[in-house]
């Protein structure tokens, strides 16, 4: 152990002239402790909101979407399609299309998105397990009926939960259909640019107030014919075995895709959203560290009259042979310590209070929202920022004593 820290710690755990100077002392540990927990704790919070919505975008996007640079849609390719399922760690390929339509049941209209699905969406998004009502049906086989093709089926929807409080539609009413308008793209009466088709709602979603407020599941042949368009699609939707290779996997889908495709991995599908929360997430953290900033300044006056109260001992060092750069530095080494003790204690207070939280919930979220209390997630990088600022401001809050220290002079024998 280096001389300094040595006497340092000496100093530190060592017997004061006066009480107060250990009480002091335990304050700026505690103010230091107290500071540390919260910045632990508030980017936790921040970790654990976005872990929650990530998790809930990934049961309506996928780990990777395609999507065509010019137009809305783009026509299906069966042959790079085959060859996107031939990928290593690709395990499910969907293919969808979606398109503003006007709703309507029992009188009541509103605006929202109809998006047709393949049989696939279900692999790629897990969209069945957000279910709150009904099933998870688009399309079902008619039985054989004199005078109909034994061949048709009757077409569902699947409604967000905003969609079906929106037009106020009966899951259980099996009788009572969703009417569907799609503006066509020829001109002509306003009364008759619309194409009309029937689909009765199967089942309600709850995902995300943007989803659930705006979209309408469909069969991927009802929205298409409903488009008019055959062969159409809006996207391309794969699930991934393992997320951790996405970023070789996107480069392979764009060889196969070429240039007028967009392929966008699940960050990058909600770019603007995640990167406005860890914007705030880190606007919090540089507000707390201010405040902690401040609380310093009690280790600041704790240093100081430590100074103070070993005057004498440092005038007896120098007097032996001690240089300026060795007394600065048993004090900078002091207030280090006194840094890392309520680093650590803060520490031990955040992952207490992470574990309470985490099983017990003692920070409820008002009603309805997605779930009850607070979401947390602790990060080893937050532990990292956390210590590498709380020693900063240790080490700012320990030079200005540390200077005083150093220019305290040598005992001057008297006679």
């Amino acid at each position: 152990m280096k001389t300094s820290l040595f006497i340092a710690r000496r100093y530190l755990f060592g017997k004061k002239s006066t009480n107060a100077i250990n009480i002091i002392s335990g304050i700026s540990v505690l103010g230091l402790s107290i500071g540390t927990a919260a910045l632990v704790l508030v980017l936790s919070v921040f970790n654990g909101f976005e872990d929650l919505i990530t998790g809930l975008f990934s049961n309506f996007n996928p780990d990777v979407k395609i999507e065509t640079i010019k137009g809305k849609t783009f026509d299906e390719d069966q042959s790079k399609i085959a060859q996107l399922q031939k990928i290593d760690g690709v395990l499910s390929v969907s293919r969808t299309i979606e398109e503003v339509a006007i709703f309507e049941y029992k009188g009541i209209q509103d605006f929202g998105i109809i998006k047709g699905v393949d049989e696939s969406f279900v692999a790629v998004t897990s969209i069945d397990s957000t279910l709150r009502e009904g099933h998870y049906v688009l399309q079902q086989q008619r039985n054989g009926i004199k005078g109909l093709d034994s061949t048709a089926v009757t077409e569902y929807a699947v409604l967000g939960a905003g969609m079906r409080n929106k037009l106020s539609v009966n899951v259980e009413d099996v009788y009572t259909p969703l009417t569907v308008y799609m503006a066509k793209n020829t001109k002509g009466v306003v009364g008759q640019s619309f194409r009309k088709r029937y689909i009765y709602p199967a089942g309600t979603f709850v995902i995300q107030q943007d989803f659930d407020n705006n979209y309408i599941l469909s069969s991927l042949e009802f929205a298409r014919e409903l488009l008019n368009g055959k062969n159409k699609l809006s996207a391309i939707e794969i699930k991934l075995e393992d997320e951790k290779s996405t970023e070789q996997i996107v480069k392979d889908i764009e060889k196969i895709m070429g240039a007028d495709f967009s392929v966008k991995d699940r960050f990058r599908q909600n770019e603007a959203f995640l990167k406005l929360m860890n914007m705030e997430k880190w606007m919090s953290f540089a507000i707390l560290s201010l405040t902690l900033f401040l609380v310093a300044f009690n280790l600041v006056g704790s240093l100081w009259m430590i100074v103070l109260d070993k005057k004498k001992d440092i005038s007896i060092l120098k007097a032996m042979g001690a240089d300026k750069s060795l007394v600065r530095n048993i004090f900078l080494g002091q207030g280090l310590l006194l840094c890392i003790i309520g680093l650590l204690l803060g520490f031990a207070i955040a992952l207490l209070l992470y574990f309470i939280q985490k099983n017990a919930g003692i920070v409820p979220i008002p009603d309805g929202f997605v779930v009850d209390s607070y979401p947390i997630s602790i990060r080893s990088f937050d532990f990292l920022a956390v210590a590498a600022i709380v020693l900063f401001i240790g080490l700012i809050a320990s030079i200005p004593p540390s200077l005083r220290a150093q220019n305290i002079g040598t005992l001057v024998r008297e006679g």
